[in-house]
């Protein structure tokens, strides 16, 4: 085959295990051989409508197996797949369909609305395939696939050309465009194979969005590319994993914090069978230790990784063997990278001090989507990815992720990093969800604000709070201010959304 990239893999796993279950969507079992015959068949339709190689395929809808099936159908072309966050408006996706040059775009029922109120200029793609009730113009996903011609392309595809944009989460200003090469995400596969022990009877269950790239990269590709089974949730809800891990027998899943916190608060937790689990993985976020120690109590080996999605996502791991002697780190360096802790100066910080983490490596982005500066800002003069997060290392080499840069604030002259804020408040039984940030202060410069979800029934007071974190932080680092509030905000993949608590008004009092 001359398709070196993700365009040849539905025809290898088809050739190789043409009866093994590859998908199970909606309990409907889906084989590694009709996955090829039904990627050839929309290739061949893309190819029809004018697709060729770099051009821009994207997808807006919740997970599915048309969002699998567009994916590896753009890349039997040499296309570029353009995966989008379903959660957002219409403005928001016009511009990305815009700044990447999308041709096609594939969305599904749930974003139909966003997808009429799309402006009718060039941000609208030529061709717009709805996966059910299609508006006039457009085409039914299912019945435009079944024409297509099932004969097997082979387009030349090289490693180093590009595979996915991915646009950032957007939190300050318009968001970038990631560029990963199939390269990119061949490493990545192979940095997460070396590190998780993923066998060909795999039931790996997609909870976390798919345009969410560990959800995506971490858990599907490697997956797919082993010949096990992807069992895919449309998205996150916590009684359907259960049932999920219970009728299929999961054996691995990845989540954010926020989500295996929700988890472990269920009432199923205590009773649920989860003995088929034999990997948890969290990553998107610093995991508080306290939350570690609750899957461990349960028998669970639950792993940190660390990475962007820059870097398709992989840059650090823990393995199994690691969790229950170094919790709360996100591990060393994955097989084919290799990460530094860096000063302002640019010199590596010792083991200790907190430092930029800075990665190099086959997995690493070659840049942003039409966005030179944004790509020069990115890399230091020798070619290392600034990640613009802050972490420290131990004696043996071991990472600790401390917080954004942007997320630290200065109170009293001395630096304070939400994360290991939160880590701390997380400790307190009443609280289930947490998230600090820094405000103004006239005499402090800046003090912490606090933001709390508490677990059915619970209540704390902020003064009860303060002498709970007393014994565990410094001064300067307990917030000033508590807020107990309903819900928090979060972005489509599932983390805090920040900048929205930022926005609300102080309250009167402390």
């Amino acid at each position: 085959m001359r398709n070196a990239g993700l365009g040849c893999w539905p025809a290898r796993r088809a050739r190789m295990t043409p009866e093994r279950t590859a998908f199970i969507f909606a309990d409907r079992p889906v084989t590694y051989a009709e996955v090829h015959d039904r990627t050839t068949r929309l290739a061949a339709q893309l190819r029809a409508s004018g697709v060729r190689a770099g051009d821009r395929v994207a997808y807006l809808g919740r997970n599915h197996l048309a969002f699998v099936e567009t994916m590896f159908a753009a890349h039997v072309l040499g296309a570029i797949f353009v995966p989008l966050n379903f959660r957002l408006a219409a403005p928001e996706v016009a511009y990305m369909l815009g700044h990447s040059g999308a041709d096609v775009l594939v969305y599904a029922p749930e974003c139909a609305e966003v997808v009429r109120a799309l402006p009718g200029d060039a941000a609208r793609p030529r061709e717009i395939v709805a996966l059910a009730d299609p508006a006039p113009g457009e085409r039914h996903y299912d019945s435009w696939l079944a024409q297509g011609d099932p004969t097997p392309i082979d387009t030349p595809v090289r490693l180093e050309d590009p595979a996915l944009i991915l646009y950032t989460s957007g939190t300050t200003g318009r968001p970038k465009g990631a560029t990963l090469t199939h390269g990119n995400l061949v490493w990545n596969c192979f940095n997460l194979l070396l590190g998780v022990d993923v066998t060909s009877d795999e039931m790996t269950l997609i909870s976390a969005p798919l345009f969410h790239v560990a959800a995506l990269n971490q858990t599907l590709l490697p997956t797919f590319l082993k010949g096990g089974c992807s069992v895919v949730m449309p998205s996150w809800e916590v009684d359907a994993c259960y049932d999920l891990i219970e009728k299929h027998g999961i054996t691995w899943m990845f989540g954010v914090t926020t989500m295996f916190a929700a988890f472990a608060r269920s009432p199923r937790w205590a009773g649920a069978d989860l003995s088929s689990l034999r990997h948890l993985m969290a990553g998107g976020a610093a995991v508080p230790a306290a939350l570690i120690r609750t899957y461990q109590e349960r028998g669970l080996v639950f792993c940190q990784g660390y990475g962007l999605t820059e870097t398709a996502p992989g840059a650090t791991f823990l393995e199994a063997s690691q969790s229950t002697r170094k919790v709360g780190s996100a591990g060393v360096p994955v097989f084919f990278a290799d990460v530094r802790v860096v000063r302002a100066d640019g010199t590596d910080a010792p083991p200790g001090e907190p430092g930029e983490v800075l990665i190099q490596g086959p997995n690493v982005t070659p840049g942003y989507w039409r966005d030179p500066e944004a790509t020069a800002a990115a890399f230091t003069g020798d070619g290392w990815f600034h990640s613009g997060d802050v972490a420290v290392l131990d004696e043996d080499g071991h990472l600790y992720v401390v917080d954004r840069v942007k997320d630290m604030f200065i109170s009293g002259g001395e630096n304070v990093y939400p994360a290991e804020v939160e880590a701390a408040i997380f400790e307190h039984p009443a609280v289930a969800e947490v998230a600090v940030l820094g405000v103004p202060d006239a005499k402090w410069g800046e003090v912490g604000r606090a933001f709390l979800v508490l677990r059915p029934g619970a209540r704390v007071t902020a003064e009860e709070l303060r002498d709970f974190l007393r014994p565990r932080l410094a001064a300067y680092k307990i917030p000033v201010y508590v807020d107990v509030v309903d819900e928090l905000p979060k972005t489509g993949s599932g983390k805090i959304h920040k900048p929205r608590l930022r926005d609300l008004p102080l309250p009167v009092s402390r």
